[in-house]
């Protein structure tokens, strides 16, 4: 069902020494920085830093609704249904 980890988003307190120690101290390499985000490219993984955000995991899967439904049917609290973006 899951095919892959697709893109995490975590919350950091200063987006500058978090882009900082993410880039030069760990090495890895940055793929885009605005104001309030910055993105990474962790093996193929989208991992992306906000301030004052939430922990996101966005997961890859072969068919968004199939999914659904059949964690409906486990009992998996759904927040919100599944969107058609790009």
């Amino acid at each position: 069902m899951i095919e892959k980890v697709y893109h995490i988003t975590f919350p950091v307190s200063d987006l500058k020494k978090a882009v900082s120690f993410y880039e030069k101290i760990l090495g890895i390499k940055k793929t885009g920085e605005w104001p309030n985000y910055a993105t990474f490219d962790v093996g193929g993984v989208q991992f992306g830093l906000e301030p004052r955000g939430k922990l996101e995991i966005f997961l890859l899967v072969d068919d968004v609704d199939k999914a659904y439904q059949s964690l409906k049917e486990k009992g998996v609290k759904i927040v919100s249904e599944p969107k058609d973006k790009h």
